[in-house]
């Protein structure tokens, strides 16, 4: 079937019969127009809308964010089981051989190594931040630390 401005015809759900109230009660909107029972409620401009309130207000109603955010990203944490498990004896440990090798994200400034897993292999470590635990570690295995 052409698109044509004859044949176009509005999304199914999309046309939507007016709510026939105060008909006749065999309608089923008649007597109380499906308004409920008697009251404010059933009146016309009964119940309170929402009011425009004060600015106190509003700020005392808003969810507060506790704690603090901040607007660092947090350095990627390699181990040394990860350096153990991906680097060869000898190589040297850099952030951009961790980003070529898959361990932290490319757009890396700063990498931590951190004393997790065992290092059996002797691995210069050059540019990273490095926790005591790991350089103990590192230089047990005959490796060593740079900054």
């Amino acid at each position: 079937m052409s698109l044509n401005l004859h044949t176009l015809t509005p999304a199914r759900g999309a046309k939507r019969q007016p709510k026939r109230v105060g008909r006749g009660n065999a309608s089923g909107k008649g007597t109380t127009a499906g308004r409920g029972g008697k009251g404010q409620t059933a009146r016309s401009g009964g119940r309170n809308r929402l009011k425009l309130l004060g600015m106190r207000h509003l700020m005392l109603q808003t969810p507060k964010l506790r704690g603090f955010k901040s607007h660092h990203a947090k350095s990627p944490v390699v181990s040394l089981g990860q350096l153990n498990r991906a680097y060869q004896n000898g190589e040297t440990v850099s952030p951009a051989s961790l980003a070529k090798k898959g361990l932290v994200p490319s757009d890396a400034r700063r990498v931590k190594v951190l004393g997790g897993g065992q290092l059996k292999k002797k691995l210069v470590v050059k540019g990273c931040v490095v926790s005591d635990a790991a350089t103990e570690l590192i230089k047990a295995a005959g490796g060593e630390v740079r900054s």
